[in-house]
């Protein structure tokens, strides 16, 4: 794993904090959302934890976040969720009610903020629809968050790209992860 994360800011106060696995040929993205209520969209893996927090670090204070959601129970999805409610003490998981009872819940220091599909979690300026796509990547609890005035879409394992891909590209993410 590298030593460290490439923060790329994507949209207004939208950053995509990318860290390069090697071993894997993969970048794995997390996305911060600066905000009066700031919103962490996958926590990255257990062992990312250091490298993700000091990523946030550099746009944000870490203990200042209030929201973390990912797009399905997944360890490099949420794997350091408990890492960052300890070091956030009003965070609060977000996800939909089937992660909630059958995952987050279970696991997490503090219960989730259950949104329903097509609520709206508002962090300040932004908001985000919550949209269940169950097995949209995999996994029954799936779902993605639109933040709407951005238009920038929040979700996961969609269109990968082997190797150390750019944040932002403008050519055909289809022919891309082909």
């Amino acid at each position: 794993m590298k030593d460290s994360a490439r923060v790329t800011e994507v949209a207004s106060d939208h950053y995509a904090i990318s860290i390069y696995v090697p071993e894997f040929n993969l970048r794995f993205n997390h996305f911060l959302i600066k905000d009066e209520e700031p919103l962490l969209f996958h926590t990255g893996m257990k062992q990312m934890f250091p490298l993700v927090r000091d990523a946030v670090a550099r746009v944000i204070n870490p203990s200042t976040l209030r929201w973390i959601s990912f797009s399905h129970f997944e360890a490099d999805e949420c794997g350091a969720l408990n890492e960052w409610l300890h070091l956030a003490p009003h965070a609060q998981p977000a996800c939909g009610l089937v992660g909630a009872l059958v995952s987050v819940n279970d696991f997490a220091l503090r219960r989730a903020r259950v949104v329903a599909q097509d609520e709206t979690l508002k962090t300040g300026k932004y908001r985000f629809r919550f949209r269940q796509t169950p097995h949209v990547p995999h996994n029954w609890e799936a779902g993605l968050l639109f933040e709407e005035v951005t238009r920038t879409l929040l979700c996961s394992d969609l269109f990968s790209h082997e190797g150390d891909a750019e944040p932002v590209i403008d050519s055909d993410v289809v022919d891309r992860a082909s």
